[in-house]
């Protein structure tokens, strides 16, 4: 297969969209919490159970798992889903508490420090241990909290390669992460940015049913129309 086209949809989506800002957070810890509130919501309704969270004063480790899991859930709610979310976001909370030597405490830093000096595989490998944790949301995690160079694959992601070729319908996650991996510099900004772009184009025009491919920068690149 031909790698080459990927970096030229990279660069000519970036020069179309412009730069992406992703993801948006003040904290690597808040990227954590919002890569498990994302799944299968808007970012809107991330962006709300996060502001409950705030607001509650239990945006921490600490302040999180001193709460009851019901009360926990109740402030998630906004994000769907929100008692299997309470519950998944329950156990990656556990799993920082004791990375941070046992002591949640420690486990506030909202840089998530202590995790900077692991093995970014190993760590990925720690992460999908963690019960409601799958691929996505790790990956996420490396990527957008802690700055690896780990390419984040998602829906968006899999519907451009599909319908440009790049991949078959039945790829699954680590067949499309090794495609996107091996075309792209092993950057993070880069794997970053290129996946930023890849969900704005496939929320905005790449859409799962009648697509707007002549308004799509990377319209000019299909060889069959969906």
């Amino acid at each position: 297969m031909n790698l080459n086209p990927i970096r030229l949809y990279y660069q000519t989506l970036l020069d179309a969209l412009g730069p992406s800002g992703w993801w948006p957070a003040q904290s690597a810890f808040e990227v954590a919490v919002g890569a498990v509130l994302t799944q299968n919501t808007a970012w809107r309704n991330v962006e709300k159970a996060l502001a409950a969270l705030k607001a509650a004063d239990a945006f921490s480790v600490s302040a999180m798992l001193a709460l009851p899991i019901e009360d926990l859930a109740e402030l998630i709610r906004p994000s769907g889903y929100y008692r299997l979310k309470a519950a998944r976001l329950r156990n990656l909370l556990d799993f920082l508490a004791r990375e941070a030597a046992g002591d949640p405490s420690l486990a506030d830093d909202p840089a998530l420090s202590y995790l900077s000096g692991q093995d970014t595989q190993e760590l990925r490998e720690k992460l999908l241990a963690v019960r409601g944790v799958g691929p996505e949301t790790a990956d996420c995690i490396l990527l957008y909290a802690l700055d690896r160079p780990v390419f984040v694959v998602d829906a968006y992601t899999a519907r451009v390669a599909v319908r440009h070729g790049l991949a078959s319908e039945d790829a699954g996650y680590d067949e499309l992460q090794d495609i996107f991996s091996r075309a792209l510099p092993e950057d993070a900004a880069v794997y970053n940015e290129c996946h930023a772009l890849l969900v704005r184009v496939g929320h905005a025009l790449c859409k799962k049913s009648r697509p707007l491919c002549d308004t799509c920068p990377l319209g000019t690149f299909l060889e069959t129309r969906p």
